[in-house]
Parts: C-alpha cells; structure tokens; sequence
C-alpha cells in the first residue's frame, strides 16, 4: 500500500484539476464538512463515495480488561460511514467465483 493522500495534497489536485485557487477549494472542502456534520442525523450522502449515518447502539454488558469485572455499557449513538456498493467495487479487487464441491474435493468428473 502506498502513502496515503493529505488535505493539501487533496486541495491541490483538486486546484489544479479544476483550475481553481487552492484557497476556493480550501473553503469549499470545508463547507462539505461543515454540511455533513449539520445533516448527519438526516443521513449525508456523497453519491459514489457512502453515507454518514447515525447508529443507536443499544446498552449492553462488557468486561473490564484489566479486572475482568462485568460492566454496564449504556445506550449511547454514534456516527457511522456506510460506503457506497460502486465505491467497494472500485476499489477492491473482485473475488473469483467460487468453484463447485466436486471439483474442491478433487474428484473428477466420472467417465
């Protein structure tokens, strides 16, 4: 894997891309920001990319792992990113179909 790609650097390709100052680009990155955080509890979509969503996670039991003493963990809700099918298909490699059982085992085909 290789480095990955900083807010500058991001600005900049974006700058040059679009022939645009780095400073407008800048300000436009962070007024999607801005944007998402506001619309978050309505479900903020980047279309390609996913979905900022909030999650209700309800209470549950937990342990302490360092005295393994049974907790209560309450309900609380936190914010999640679903990434998009066309993003997950972009970007990881496609899995081969799976081979069926006959040919697994190594049994031939009968002659």
């Amino acid at each position: 894997m290789g480095k990955s790609m900083s807010k500058s650097a991001t600005i900049a390709h974006f700058a040059k891309k679009f022939d645009l100052k780095k400073k407008d680009v800048s300000a436009m990155f962070d007024e999607l920001a801005h944007l998402a955080y506001k619309e978050a509890k309505n479900a903020f979509t980047l279309p390609g990319i996913g979905k900022l969503v909030l999650v209700n996670r309800k209470a549950r039991l937990g342990r302490n792992p360092k005295t393994g003493e049974t907790i209560q963990i309450p309900a609380k809700t936190v914010v999640k990113f679903r990434v998009a099918k066309a993003c997950k298909e972009a970007v990881l490699p496609k899995k081969s179909a799976p081979k069926p059982a006959a040919e697994k085992a190594g049994a031939g085909p009968a002659l």
